[in-house]
């Protein structure tokens, strides 16, 4: 039999303990900032019902679940008749009844409805999760990848919207990367809709403009006009798309041109207040109301979010919005939200490429006592008890091998300290401390090592 080769799905990768080491340094980051404003943890399960997840995407995100066959015979449902003609639509609904979440928020909207009566509104959660997207691979997307939510519901005020901007300023602020915050509000965004003629294309509007970036402004005009957006609309939409000056100019230039636009006003009163609230506040990085900002998701109703690096190109970082009805899918009314989520595969990718992962981020063992064998040992085990519970990740090596072997362990793994126990130092109570980075050698006692690795 051939031996088969071990491999992993397209847009799956594994992780090392480096990479898990730097992974989590990003996620205590970002979950202790959450913690500081008063966010508590929940966690849903990796597949919903299929009937939780469709038709909350759009179109296109529809198409991107993952979908699992149901166990057992899972054709016995589907009509032959179906298979012949190869429908696809009535085949899926007949032997996939769940699927993997394609994000944490709607996963989310189902949990508040279904444990209503257990939760104290307004409810800020966080949930550090992955998600999963039959999307086609490529530098910074992944089809399976952690996000990193956060999310308050039950509460229609736009402070809600400044503490998320500052949870996204503090986030990166700790994680020492540049970040500019782009800012919109799908209100006015369905007013310029009204004002061009085409109030009933707002998503196929929303839909191509948020691919301004990826594609081009030429490209998503030919996605505009193959939705049946007259040229004339679109015409319109043009100048509206290069807006400049200062968020405030942006504004004034907008009220003008959506006056006639009663939801397209209200948006704009939502940013103005969003902007008064920020401009009292000390933000270490920039907001910029950027109208080509239209985020894909059909549930977004008013404010919407999107983080950019500075120095690395890599796309959106963090992204979310407010959304007014969500949770009214699954028959709980007016129950408003906002939300953000952080991609932690994405800020992985920029801190590395900008090599600014602190040197603690992957610090494990800092201590190894070698090994010279049982008598050694036995006299180490007692030693390593105390330091553990001082908090201080230590080791010995587990057989009493050549000492060049044992140091070779400790250099690859990049332990910072050297324990040598022999009989000269049972016989004094004492460690001979090697500091590998500089190759000083001291006597010390327990107490010492103690203090002096704290």
């Amino acid at each position: 039999m051939a031996v088969q080769k071990p491999s992993i799905p397209k847009g799956t990768r594994d992780f090392s303990p480096v990479e898990m080491s730097r992974r989590n340094y990003i996620f205590n980051t970002i979950k202790k900032v959450f913690k500081l404003h008063g966010y508590l943890p929940i966690e849903t399960p990796a597949m919903e019902n299929l009937s939780t997840l469709m038709g909350k995407y759009g179109e296109e995100g529809d198409k991107l679940l993952f979908k699992i066959l149901n166990s057992g015979d899972f054709l016995k449902k589907a009509s032959s008749d179906d298979i012949n003609n190869r429908e696809l639509g009535k085949i899926t609904t007949a032997i996939c009844e769940k699927g993997l979440r394609y994000d944490l928020t709607v996963p989310f909207a189902r949990y508040v409805v279904q444990h209503q009566n257990d939760i104290i509104f307004p409810f800020k959660r966080y949930q550090i999760q992955p998600v999963w997207r039959a999307d086609k691979p490529q530098k910074g997307r992944y089809r399976e990848f952690f996000q990193c939510d956060v999310d308050v519901i039950g509460s229609n005020s736009l402070l809600n919207e400044l503490e998320l901007i500052q949870i996204i300023d503090k986030v990166f602020s700790e994680l020492d990367i540049n970040i500019v915050t782009k800012i919109n509000n799908r209100k006015i965004l369905s007013g310029i809709a009204d004002v061009i003629g085409q109030p009933d294309k707002i998503i196929d509007i929303t839909v191509a403009i948020d691919k301004l970036d990826k594609i081009g402004l030429e490209k998503v005009k030919e996605e505009l006009l193959s939705k049946d957006i007259t040229q004339e609309a679109i015409d319109k939409l043009d100048p509206i798309l290069h807006l400049s000056g200062t968020n405030s100019e942006k504004l004034d230039t907008l009220e003008s041109i959506l006056a006639s636009s009663e939801v397209g006003m209200k948006g704009i009163d939502e940013m103005r207040k969003i902007f008064s609230y920020t401009d009292k506040t000390t933000l270490k990085y920039n907001i910029e109301l950027d109208l080509t900002l239209a985020r894909g998701l059909n549930y977004y109703t008013g404010a919407i979010f999107e983080v950019k690096a500075v120095d690395v190109n890599i796309g959106s970082i963090t992204g979310g919005g407010r959304y007014d009805d969500l949770t009214g899918i699954f028959g709980l009314k007016d129950m408003s939200g906002v939300g953000i989520s952080f991609g932690a595969d994405r800020i992985y990718d920029v801190l590395t490429q900008l090599d600014n992962f602190p040197a603690e981020a992957t610090e494990s063992t800092k201590l190894l006592f070698i090994n010279f064998g049982e008598k050694e040992e036995l006299h180490c085990i007692n030693h390593i008890s105390k330091i553990r519970e001082a908090g201080i990740n230590s080791e010995i090596f587990p057989s009493a091998v050549k000492m060049k072997k044992q140091m070779n362990y400790a250099n690859k793994k990049n332990i910072p300290f050297i324990a040598l126990i022999g009989d000269k130092e049972i016989e004094s109570n004492t460690i001979c401390l090697k500091d590998m980075n500089s190759g000083e050698q001291n006597d010390v006692t327990l107490d010492e090592l103690i203090n002096r690795l704290k």
